[in-house]
């Protein structure tokens, strides 16, 4: 299936994007390195069911900024969005926001009302969400995680985000024939923009927690199944589901299971949109091909 690209102008910076497929529109918003390529798995299981976009963050990869130098906001990153979402389609768009980018698209859902049918929040970075105490405590993790990364480099940098985010690199998870994501020089620079910049946003994050409850778009609060518990970004996912009155809905594999089980979180992503009554296909092929990649 052909994939196209583009380049959209957006204030203070140019962003690259990918679309693939047909159907109802599904932004897919990565965290941490990952540009428009980093979810090609999971897109090549979606592609038949909906009309996929990826996206380069501003700062990332394709995305340059004007001015190198001139930083990150979360506002900044749901304004790109929306400026994304409305170039592409004139509906209301349903969006899958991993990590950082379940962050950003809390954001979108204040911030551009009704642009967001629904937006799945998987394990968001969002330390606003976290009772007070909490929340300090974890905003310093960040600032002292940027700053082992300016004093050690990158190796033991990525060792202490693991952690943060219950992740075991000894002991890895994932489904089998996935596509090589060489640690490139692309991605190393990606990782040191957003160490840096996107860790700072995070911690002078403003995000009005309360007015989540009000939004007309539709957030259902997620988490992988083998993230424990009791770590950051799970917890998050639990605040968040407590403050909409919702239960967390459990995909497969950990923080990066749209990554490293792309066939199972397909397949619980289209069930999850359906569900939610987003734009699908009742009934096709596609449908019973997704349900059937949750247990391969």
């Amino acid at each position: 299936m052909t994939t196209t690209t583009d380049y959209l102008s957006v204030p203070g910076a140019t962003l690259y994007y990918e679309m693939r497929g047909n159907g109802p529109t599904l932004l897919i918003s990565q965290s941490g390195e990952g540009d428009a390529g980093r979810s090609v798995d999971l897109v090549k299981q979606l592609a038949d069911a909906y009309t996929v976009i990826t996206y380069d963050r501003r700062g990332l990869s394709r995305s340059t900024l004007d001015d190198p130098g001139s930083g990150v906001t979360l506002t900044e990153h749901a304004d790109d969005v929306h400026r994304l979402l409305t170039a592409v389609t004139d509906e209301p768009a349903a969006m899958l926001g991993c990590s950082l980018g379940a962050a950003i698209g809390l954001h979108l859902a204040l911030r551009h009302t009704g642009q967001l049918s629904t937006l799945i929040a998987h394990e968001p970075v969002a330390p606003r969400l976290l009772p007070a105490q909490d929340r300090t405590r974890h905003e310093a993790e960040l600032a002292e995680i940027q700053q082992l990364y300016r004093k050690e480099g990158l190796a033991p940098t990525l060792k202490a985000v693991a952690g943060v985010l219950g992740i075991d690199p000894a002991n890895p998870d994932a489904e089998p024939g996935l596509t090589p994501q060489p640690m490139t020089s692309g991605r190393i620079a990606n990782f040191g923009f957003f160490i840096e910049n996107d860790f700072t946003a995070l911690i002078n994050d403003t995000l009005p927690v309360n007015e989540l409850a009000h939004t007309p778009t539709r957030i259902i609060p997620a988490a992988g199944r083998t993230t424990p518990r009791i770590v950051f970004d799970h917890r998050c996912a639990q605040e968040l589901a407590t403050l909409l009155g919702a239960e967390v809905t459990e995909f497969p594999g950990g923080h990066n299971g749209n990554t490293t089980h792309p066939r199972a979180y397909a397949a619980q992503l289209h069930r999850t949109l359906q569900a939610a009554k987003v734009g699908w296909r009742s009934g096709s092929s596609t449908l019973t091909r997704l349900t059937r990649g949750s247990a391969e």
